[in-house]
């Protein structure tokens, strides 16, 4: 496996990202050209038609929203209980959620002093994660 830094840590799954998608994509178009060609008497089941990529983009949305806010959750537990082996303290509660994902690249030697900094500068997740110098790798996040 690859080492994990800053520029390959995004991971992208090509059937659910680029596959899934491009094929509701279409299923749309389809249903909404079928609606356009549709007679009165087809108008009902050619709207309904409509209707199912439509669903399938709004499931596939909440699914992985839902999922990453449950990972979110469990990287600001971790990482506040990290922060707390390390230090004795809790993480700043200003730390913005968006700054604890970017913090948990940090190596344990770096991680204290990058938080502080993050709160200071109010670093934007992008930011944090350049600014690692040791870049502890996360291969479980989809």
């Amino acid at each position: 496996m690859q080492n994990q830094n800053f520029k390959n840590h995004a991971r992208m799954v090509p059937g659910y990202h680029y596959i899934s998608f491009l094929l509701v994509v279409f299923l749309l178009i389809g249903a909404i050209v079928n609606l356009v060609k549709s007679s009165s008497e087809n108008l009902y089941p050619a709207s309904l038609l409509v209707l199912i990529p439509i669903i399938f983009l709004l499931i596939a949305f909440y699914a992985r929203v839902f999922s990453l806010k449950a990972q979110d959750r469990a990287i600001k537990a971790e990482e506040n209980f990290r922060h707390y082996l390390l230090t004795g303290k809790p993480l700043n509660a200003e730390l913005r959620m968006r700054q604890i994902i970017g913090l948990r690249f940090a190596s344990d030697s770096e991680f204290p002093a990058l938080a502080e900094k993050a709160v200071a500068e109010k670093m934007s997740e992008k930011k944090i994660k350049q600014s690692i110098v040791t870049w502890k790798p996360d291969y479980y996040r989809v």
